[in-house]
């Protein structure tokens, strides 16, 4: 019943696996690979099998005839008798067994193979043996795994060898005389000769994995393994051909004397020549002259880390940066600043949640993407981005029939301006609501808004059966801020930049807005559970596409190719085994017209169409040529490149963004990386499309001849999906990771590793993470242009200064995409780094009494943003906004309510970016303009505006009054929790201090 059982789950599993890989076009991928394994697993089982069947055999014919008479002899009669009627079923039964077992671990090799038997040239030969490349990376691992098989089978042969003739006399234990009669003797040291002749082999193969070494100062062979345990692997594999010919020399000598002193022999050449003698010349050569001996090694190490990361073409430039900001500097970056991305996409997740949410069962990722995307006269802009997917029925609904038919995809894309947003602090969304509308789809185009395929949901859903929840009625009608309510900046009284314990005595603190409570005002955001009841109980008892009976929902029949068609009863037999539910067969809704999609998330989905990639940690959603897609970069990798260090994947892309969503497993070990493939996987029919971007990369395209026909090329990417690639996440942390040493290319300046450095802790974070590189559009030095980026920091190993500014263009369009560009700042100026520029926020008096009322406030709590760093007015400009959000109320959401600026040794804080810019200048006089003229503000409320260049009538007492009393209404406010009155109040205490400061220059 068990092997029944398991053969059936077996075959379900190969079925469902062949029509998956059929409905999405690969199924050449799913036969190759299936190929590969049925051929490992027959070579290898038939070699284990018949070698250790032959020495069986072999044992048994030659046992002797009679045997002696003694107690062993006795004893072994019984287990000769119960074995002598079953003996053909017994040893082939071992024998049979054993390859079996060998046979499905070979088969789990089957990339080794298939890279070894299409392996392309790297054009690079290795320095030390002048090979290419290709026969570490490819060939050696092959005949690693077939000698270690046949190792393994010849040591199974021996010891069943012995077994045999043990049991029927050949060999004795407890007699006297001879051990073993001369046909054991001469069985066994054939069989140990063969092993010394595999050793042999293995010895003479050890010397190419020198170029793998972790015995030196750095990865790859030294100084030691090139000069002397290069020559010991060579004397031991002479030693072992010398005791191999002994060995097989015993068949005529028939001493068991010749095989023991061969064997001594080699043990005492194995622990002499390849472990004594090395040792030696690494504690009294190398290691008293240990960096000249090692320097052309570290050489080695760099150059070859450098070309198997992607890094040797980094430019590296001295930046000397400046640390005082001038008016006319100022000036002259202001057009820079309206591309500097505020909104942080893993504190505006929240509010994404709290206002496009539409219903509890929607859910948006913790951490949102950055895209671009193009305004209505053609201006690229940063934009955070989010595809708004299912995460299952509602709370008391979920049984099998809503969570795996009813309540299938997904609807539409959410999208929000990186760079703006309106006067309450709230992003300003470019696409919205359901159906969903924005500036983005009226540029972009209409799409289908379905998603069908993405990272939430059920592990599976069958579509065309009950009727799908749709979307709900009247849920896109909420106040939502748009780009026509993005904030024009006025100029307000904020915190004066300080350095040291200078400050602005006349700034007066805290003119926040009040964080958003959805309890209350005329732009809040109904609870997700709000109007719960118009979901119309998602059990499908909506008609087909009815959209207006009253039911508060619209259904949807599924009109795409996507998912495995349930054409016949036996289909559903099939999936009803995979998924053990019996309700696949019992649902009469289920028809010849439905279909069952899994395997959903598009990460998965690539990885199991192209195994032999790695795919980045972060897909995103976006919108082209009308569909959603999703679009995942994927990675070839080897550990197989000589001398590059080697790095764990996992751990080089961990940070504070990334936890818990990395694809790369722990231990996968890499030295050699490459961005080889975009892939996209369209949300609503799941089809996938593998682009080969680097065609220049010889693993993929040893891969591409493995799998023919299953990447597409680079030119057929459309003008519109090459829009929104990107230069990918995880292998930019793989950089960062490796410039944190590799920056250094002088052997000595590398062993003194005094210039290391280490990429800063996020400081807006708890937790020891390292900072998250960030997505925004900057202006290097020395471009005409800004570009949409990907920036990182360094600081030096054990400082918190910083030491480099790193990044590298992001637009694929660009003639520099891909190139990784540092700024190396000078060791001879102190430059603040991420970690002291927080501290030194937080240390700021006129940023803390700023800050003040809400930190004091139970109902209220300031999130940090990102802390951006970017080059600015020739020197390195900090972001960070400020956000604040009411503890009152689960359906708050985070409101920017400040920017935080570091340039130099100052700080300051603002309303909004110019403001706070203008702020490093005493008194909070500045250049930039944050103003804006009657038809900019024209649109909005007129309650709180200010005219800056009217007259105050009133008198110094009468402002003093009035701002006195409103302070004392706004903490009374803050005390109670309303944040409306508190809101209010500092309104009036803004203006009573504008008019305060008027009447004293009129007198």
């Amino acid at each position: 019943m068990v092997v029944i059982i398991a053969g059936l789950l077996l075959s379900v599993n190969f079925l469902t696996d062949y029509k998956w890989f059929s409905s999405v076009g690969f199924a050449s991928v799913f036969l190759t690979e299936l190929r590969t394994r049925a051929l490992l697993f027959l070579g290898a089982g038939l070699v284990m099998t018949l070698i250790v069947g032959a020495s069986m055999y072999f044992a048994y014919r030659t046992r002797p005839m009679s045997r002696p008479v003694s107690l062993e002899q006795q004893g072994l009669d019984r287990y000769r008798m119960t074995i002598d009627p079953h003996r053909k079923l017994f040893f082939w039964g071992i024998a049979g067994g054993l390859g079996l077992l060998a046979g499905a671990s070979a088969s789990s090799d089957w990339n080794v193979y298939l890279q070894f038997a299409n392996a392309t040239p790297f054009g690079v030969e290795d320095p030390e043996f002048g090979m290419d490349i290709s026969f570490f990376a490819f060939t050696y691992p092959f005949v690693r795994v077939v000698l270690g098989y046949l190792f393994a089978a010849v040591v199974l042969a021996f010891i069943a060898a012995v077994v045999v003739h043990y049991l029927y006399g050949g060999v004795r234990l407890q007699t006297q005389g001879q051990r073993a009669t001369p046909a054991a003797r001469v069985h066994l040291s054939v069989l140990l000769g063969v092993f010394v002749l595999l050793q042999a082999a293995s010895y003479w193969l050890d010397q190419y994995g020198l170029v793998f070494s972790e015995s030196g100062y750095t990865f790859g062979a030294s100084y030691t393994d090139v000069n002397a345990v290069l020559y010991a692997k060579i004397i031991l594999t002479l030693i072992a051909l010398v005791c191999a010919v002994l060995f097989f020399a015993n068949i005529y000598f028939k001493n068991a004397m010749v095989p023991m002193v061969s064997l001594g022999l080699l043990v005492l050449s194995a622990v002499l020549v390849g472990g004594v003698y090395p040792a030696i010349v690494q504690q009294f050569t190398v290691k008293p002259n240990e960096q000249r001996l090692e320097g052309p090694y570290i050489t080695r190490n760099i150059n070859a880390t450098r070309d198997a990361y992607g890094i040797a073409d980094a430019e590296v430039a001295s930046y000397d940066a400046q640390t005082e900001l001038t008016a006319s500097q100022l000036a002259q970056e202001a057009a820079t600043i309206p591309s500097v991305r505020l909104v942080d996409p893993s504190v505006v997740s929240q509010t994404f949640q709290q206002m496009q949410q539409v219903r509890g069962f929607y859910q948006f990722p913790n951490v949102l993407d950055v895209d671009r995307y193009k305004t209505e006269d053609g201006q690229p802009v940063d934009t955070i981005i989010a595809a708004r997917e299912l995460d299952g029925p509602p709370e008391g609904q979920d049984n099998w029939l809503t969570r795996h038919t009813v309540y299938t995809h997904g609807f539409g894309i959410v999208a929000a301006a990186g760079n703006k947003i309106d006067k309450q602090g709230r992003p300003v969304f470019t696409e919205y609501n359901i159906p969903p509308k924005g500036k983005l789809s009226e540029v972009a185009g209409e799409y289908e808004p379905r998603i069908y395929y993405g990272q939430e949901g059920a592990d599976y859903v069958i579509v065309n059966a009950e009727p799908e929840y749709d979307f709900p009625l009247g849920g896109g009608d909420e106040d939502v801020p748009t780009t026509e309510d993005a904030e024009t900046p006025e100029a307000t009284p904020g915190a004066a930049a300080t350095e040291g314990n200078e400050k602005n005595t006349d700034q007066q603190a805290d003119n926040a807005k009040a964080p958003a409570d959805g309890d209350g005002g005329a732009d809040s955001t109904p609870s997700p559970e709000a109007n719960e009841a118009d979901q119309g109980g998602g059990g499908g008892g909506a008609d087909e596409g009815d959209k207006g009976n009253g039911s508060g929902q619209a259904t949807n029949r599924y009109e795409g190719s996507g998912g495995v068609q349930l054409s016949n009863f036996f289909e559903r037999i099939l999936y009803a085994l995979k998924y053990s539910e019996p309700d696949i067969l019992l649902n009469s809704a289920i028809s010849d017209e439905s279909r069952i999609m899994y395997d959903r998330d598009p990460a998965k989905r690539v990885e199991k169409v192209a195994p032999f990639l790695t795919v980045d940690g972060k897909p995103y959603p976006a919108v082209v040529d009308g569909r959603v897609q999703w679009i995942v970069d994927a990675y070839t990798t080897s550990n197989g490149y000589p001398y590059s260090t080697r790095i764990d994947l996992a751990d080089a892309t961990e940070d504070t963004f990334s936890e818990g969503i990395s694809n790369a497993l722990p231990g996968n070990q890499v030295n050699y990386i490459r961005n080889s493939v975009k892939a996209t996987v369209d949300a609503y029919d799941g089809s996938v499309k593998l682009y080969g971007w680097d065609e220049d990369d010889p693993v993929l395209k040893t891969w591409s001849k493995a799998f023919p026909g299953i990447i597409t090329d680079k030119k057929d990417i459309s003008e519109n999906l090459e829009a929104h690639l990107r230069y990918p996440d995880d292998i930019f942390k793989v950089q960062r990771e490796i410039l944190k040493r590799y920056h250094i290319t002088d052997a000595d300046a590398f062993y003194g590793g005094q210039d290391f450095w280490n990429v800063p802790e996020d400081p807006t974070k708890k937790g020891d993470d390292p900072e998250p590189p960030y997505r925004q559009t900057l202006r290097y030095p020395g471009e005409d242009e800004a570009a949409f980026s990907l920036t990182s920091t360094f600081v030096p190993r054990g400082r918190e200064n910083l030491a480099a500014f790193l990044a590298v263009d992001s637009n694929p369009a660009s003639d520099n995409y891909g190139k990784l560009r540092m700024l190396r700042l000078p060791q001879d100026t102190v430059i603040m780094g991420p970690g002291q520029v927080q501290a030194q926020f937080g240390a700021d008096d006129a940023i803390r009494d700023e800050l003040l009322p809400l930190q004091q406030s139970e109902q209220s709590r300031i999130i940090n943003g990102n802390l951006l760093t970017l080059p600015f007015a020739d020197g390195l400009l900090y972001v960070e906004p400020l956000y604040v959000r009411s503890e009152g109320s689960q359906t708050a959401y985070p409101l920017l309510q400040k920017v935080m600026v570091g340039f130099g040794e100052k700080v300051a804080i603002g309303d909004n970016l110019q403001g706070a810019l203008n702020n490093l200048f005493e008194g909070g006089e500045g250049p930039l303009e944050t103003g804006g003229d009657k038809d900019a503000d024209a649109g909005k409320d007129d309650e709180g505006a200010k005219d800056d260049s009217a007259p105050t009538d009133g008198d110094v007492s009468q402002a003093l009054e009035d701002a006195q009393k409103a302070y004392e209404d706004g903490q009374e406010a803050l005390r109670e929790g309303d944040f409306a009155a508190y809101g209010e109040a500092n309104d009036r205490l803004a203006d009573a201090l504008e008019r305060l400061e008027k009447a004293a220059k009129k007198e």
